[in-house]
């Protein structure tokens, strides 16, 4: 089996998600614990270097991004053979590291992205895989495998496997991206440079995205109106610049649309997250990247404006290109 370690991300973590900290510990002893929280928990951080476990502290630099890279430097350089990636309100069973490394090594190449099945705890079903196809990519539901190595042009972050080989020919994470889509664009810069992609059947992990309610056959996620502009904007970059890959320009516009359209229909603080979703929108078409409230500071506080503790930077999966009707 080869040499693997894990980073582990925090952000004002609770009690639930610092005993997801000791389950993963328990599973995987070379761990680097990065804290994206603003401001430095000393007790905690103390505590975690008594238990053995290396700490970061980040201070939300570069977003969910920054905190990735962070952690695979501090991993490579103890020379691990595959970094995996993982966020505090990830669940994983004991299994989790050995499962997902026998596929790895299965595989019989030094250069791979693999990610677990995702099952979704408030929706509960698994997120499905994304295949190519002639004009759009072919959504596959894989539900009920149990097995099988499926090919998918993006994982998500949390509980994925990266090759350091893979690592060190893509190169770090977007952190102009901050948080939304920086599992989409890595996993769709690994197609274009020939690097395999798949979802794993035969591991689950149970992952919670924001805090989604059901309504019918839609759903939304009720994520705070930054969380909304990353969204926008780096959907529209993302896939743009991996057209190659992914296909039609249209479908960012389209995925912009539905997240006006759930906002409206469900969810507080509309005119903040419509906003939002309309600067990101214009922001992704022209390319400006960045902090949100460094490029746009008054937008920015208007958006944020009593809703800044729901901004929660380590548990930011993307969830594959997400649609809000899916």
């Amino acid at each position: 089996m080869k040499n693997f370690g894990l980073i582990f991300v925090l952000y004002h973590p609770t009690e639930e998600f610092l005993a997801n900290l000791s389950k993963a510990r328990a599973a995987c002893p070379n761990l680097v614990a990065v804290d994206n929280s603003p401001e430095a928990d000393v007790q905690l951080h103390e505590a975690l270097r008594e238990q053995g476990m290396q700490v970061i502290f980040n201070r939300n630099e570069g977003g969910l991004a920054g905190a990735y890279n962070k952690g695979a430097e501090a991993l490579l350089a103890k020379h691990v053979e595959v970094i995996f990636l993982l966020d505090q309100d990830s669940d994983i069973d004991a299994s989790f590291f050995e499962e997902m490394m026998r596929a790895c090594n299965d595989l019989g190449t030094e250069e791979f992205l693999v990610g677990p099945k995702i099952y979704e705890v408030n929706l509960q079903r698994c997120m499905p895989v994304f295949q190519r196809d002639k004009h759009l990519p072919k959504r596959v539901r894989i539900d009920d495998q149990v097995e099988g190595m499926f090919p998918s042009l993006c994982i998500i972050s949390s509980g994925s496997a990266i090759s350091a080989a893979a690592y060190r020919k893509l190169g770090p994470f977007r952190e102009d991206y901050f948080i939304e889509y920086i599992d989409i664009e890595y996993s769709l810069r690994a197609v274009g440079q020939n690097i395999p992609v798949y979802m794993n059947a035969a591991v689950t992990m149970r992952q919670t995205t924001g805090k989604i309610e059901r309504h019918g056959k839609t759903y939304t996620t009720n994520h705070a109106a930054v969380r909304r502009y990353y969204g926008a904007r780096n959907a529209v970059h993302c896939l743009y610049i991996h057209r190659k890959q992914w296909g039609p320009q249209w479908v960012s516009t389209l995925l912009a649309f539905l997240q006006v359209l759930r906002v409206l229909q469900y969810e507080p603080q509309k005119f903040k997250k419509v906003t939002a979703i309309l600067c990101g929108y214009l922001d992704g078409v022209f390319g400006r990247l960045g902090p949100f409230d460094q490029r746009h500071p008054r937008i920015a506080a208007f958006c944020t404006s009593s809703s800044r503790k729901d901004l929660p930077s380590s548990g930011g999966s993307s969830v594959a290109v997400r649609r809000e009707d899916a």
